[in-house]
């Protein structure tokens, strides 16, 4: 089997060749929908006798591309050694050195530039400098920290091919949508800026903010229902459409509104929902993927389909999500984009807050420079698409927000003030979040909302000079639970430097902190994708080595040493009392797991986990216990019958144990023999050394 890359891949694909063979590395920047995996997968198989190491931020991306590849009627690769970003930072170096890649693929490799996640990428390409390395992304900037260069960090600029989505629109590759821009929640934006107008100590601000309320109201008023725009703009009503949430609880919320907003489109839609902690979203994902039905079909999603994943047949993409990452925007309504695809698919950004409406504006001027570079290189055939269509039913109303913001802004000045003289008189800006000054200003309050907006959790701008200006007076920005975070953190990896490990009891104190019982929250939040543990704290806490789910850690950690006793012992034969080298009480354990199955029901036994430890000859019913009691009887017998245990290695009884072999193997276990069966033999006169004195020549021995 084999497939043909298309054009655009193919270039990119010898390009990264060639700049590998010279430099070493290649990056290849190409957007969402593109199939840029495709490339990769090709190296896969023009080297099929070579190993390719491939890391990924996830295993369940890898498994969605490597399925898609094989769809397509790409051949299965057997050459890949696959590792997600978050093992190989945890992994020895002993261990990355048997990997001995001949090829490295960074997919999405803007995601190293995470701090854990990068600095476990350095130190695997350190051990093999020599080595090629592709890399794969939609984008090589990371916006929110710094603007970093990760093109520049990792490949020292060494870009194959790259591609913007508008060059990608623009050249035909991909498809222009139709974007449809509206407001939901409107109501929580203006009956909050109601709330800041009602509450304006200055008269003259608070007359020229009411005009500008009463404006926008009107035209709010006037705006389509969400059914009306829906029915309107979605053209394909037996489509898949995928709806990106915020988090668990948005997600739900929003799966709430589907009666109302989708009746004119259709009453009974399909819903599905995928979230990383869900265990039947593998499940939930394929029959989303295999509804072929007539009804609508919604897939609720979070995060999960940001990156690295496409899937086909999408008719649309619903962003629920706000967003100030051009990375994730470009990511989400990548999902409506595919080469293989020239039908238009439609883009519902259904905009939470009035702030978010610069990311679209980004792509279209994206799309403009596009078409004003191919005209200026005289390549204008090559232009198939000059713009796309933008459906934009918020646009007087966007100019009445930042009318009303800029009306209200005057009062910020005011505040300052009132701000720099509570700092006159105490020295800093540890003001209660309750306090209200003499003349009714709530300062308090007010500061806690310029942390807010600034750390993007509330609505707002606030400019350079404003931040100057407060950071003049020694504002901390981080809120309290922020602070608590970073201290809490800190002994976390003070604790993890000094025992190896984050596994502390749950009551466990260290340096006054109860590092235990934070742990066990961040847990929890985990559990419940709490919005505070953000992405970069999850991947903060794993890099010193957090385990969220104890319970399968540890089962990892016996079945580790059982694998380990298999592979010396060939058994798993265990004495009860048998610690493995590093500590592992092995012998406890495994008695533990057979009272488990013992009581286990008929479909729990056919769990993986059990599965595994058959793979190693477990035995359930303790059959080799009472194995063992039936062959040291019959070496009891041949003691009595001939003086001693000199028994040859063929001798075989006429119950058919195979006593010579047993014999041998006992002496051979010698260090991991139980004392009391050790004991045992010893009252039977057993020679653990042999050739110590000649044997007595017995019946059955064969000359």
């Amino acid at each position: 089997m084999g497939i043909t890359l298309y054009e655009h891949n193919l270039i990119a694909y010898k390009a990264a060749l060639n700049q590998m063979e010279n430099t070493k590395k290649a990056a290849i920047i190409h957007p969402t929908g593109t199939g840029k995996s495709f490339i990769a997968f090709q190296l896969c198989q023009d080297h099929l006798k070579q190993t390719v190491c491939w890391l990924s931020p996830s295993e369940y991306i890898f498994s969605i591309q490597k399925e898609n590849w094989e769809r397509a009627g790409g051949s299965p690769l057997s050459n890949i050694q696959f590792f997600t970003y978050a093992k190989l930072m945890m992994m020895e170096e002993k261990a990355l050195q048997e990997i001995k890649p001949d090829y490295i693929v960074l997919d999405e490799f803007h995601r190293c530039g995470a701090r854990m996640w990068g600095q476990g990428v350095q130190r695997f390409l350190s051990l093999f400098p020599e080595t090629p390395l592709l890399g794969l992304s939609a984008t090589n900037i990371r916006y929110l920290d710094n603007r970093r260069d990760m093109a520049d960090e990792l490949f020292d600029g060494c870009i194959a091919s790259e591609m913007t989505l508008g060059e990608a629109i623009v050249t035909g590759i991909l498809n222009p949508p139709k974007y449809v821009l509206s407001v939901y929640a409107f109501q929580k934006e203006l009956e909050r800026y109601e709330a800041r107008v009602q509450t304006g100590k200055h008269r003259a601000v608070r007359q020229e903010a009411q005009k500008a309320l009463e404006a926008l109201r009107r035209a709010l008023e006037m705006a389509e229902g969400m059914d009306v725009m829906f029915r309107k703009h979605m053209p394909d009503r037996e489509g898949k459409y995928l709806v990106f949430c915020a988090d668990y609880d948005h997600m739900q919320e929003m799966m709430g509104k589907v009666p109302e907003w989708f009746q004119l489109v259709d009453p009974a839609p399909h819903v599905y929902a995928m979230y990383s902690k869900d265990p039947g979203t593998d499940r939930s994902f394929q029959k989303f993927k295999e509804d072929s039905g007539r009804n609508l079909k919604l897939l609720f999603c979070i995060d999960m389909l940001n990156e690295g994943i496409h899937v086909e047949d999408v008719s649309g993409v619903l962003l629920l999500r706000p967003t100030v990452s051009p990375i994730i925007y470009k990511q989400q309504i990548g999902r409506a984009f595919s080469a293989s695809k020239k039908n238009e698919a439609v883009i519902f950004d259904i905009v939470l807050n009035i702030e978010n409406l610069s990311c679209i504006g980004g792509l279209e001027e994206e799309v403009q420079a596009a078409v004003e570079k191919y005209e200026n290189w005289g390549r204008t055939k090559e232009i198939v698409h000059r713009q796309f269509h933008v459906t934009d039913q918020v646009k007087n109303c966007v100019s009445l927000f930042e009318r009303l913001e800029g009306s209200l802004s005057a009062a910020w000045d005011a505040m300052y003030e009132t701000a720099r003289a509570y700092w006159q008189k105490h020295g800093n800006l540890e003001v209660p979040k309750r306090y209200v000054t003499e003349e009714g200003l709530s300062l308090g309050a007010w500061l806690d909302t310029q942390r807010r907006v600034y750390a993007g959790k509330a609505a707002g701008v606030l400019t350079g000079e404003q931040i100057r200006k407060l950071e003049s007076l020694g504002i901390r920005w981080q809120g309290a639970w922020e602070a608590a975070w970073e201290r809490n953190f800190k002994e976390a990896k003070a604790y993890y430097q000094a025992h190896g490990d984050l596994l502390v009891k749950a009551r466990e104190v260290s340096h006054g902190i109860a590092l235990g019982q934070w742990l066990a929250q961040m847990r929890v939040y985990k559990k419940k994708q709490t919005p505070c543990l953000t992405p970069g704290r999850i991947a903060a806490l794993e890099g010193i080595g957090m385990v969220w789910n104890i319970s399968e850690y540890l089962w990892e950690q016996h079945y580790e040493a059982a694998r380990e006793y298999y592979g010396e012992h060939r058994n798993l034969e265990v004495p009860g009392d048998y610690l493995s080298p590093s500590g592992i009480a092995l012998g406890r354990w495994l008695g533990k797991v057979r009272r488990e199955h013992q009581t286990a029901g008929k479909e729990e036994r056919k769990s993986l986990k059990y599965a595994r430890l058959e793979a190693l000859g477990m035995m359930w019913d303790s059959k080799w216990e009472s194995s063992w009691e039936r062959s040291y009887h019959a070496a009891a017998q041949y003691r009595d019958k001939h003086g001693n245990l000199d028994v040859p290695a063929a001798y075989v009884t006429e119950e058919g144990i195979r006593l010579g072999k047993w014999i041998r193997r006992q002496r051979e276990g010698k260090g991991t023999i139980s004392g009391l069966r050790k004991r045992k033999l010893d009252a039977i006169g057993m020679k653990w050394e042999t050739g110590t004195k000649p044997r007595a020549k017995a019946a059955g021995d064969i000359e």
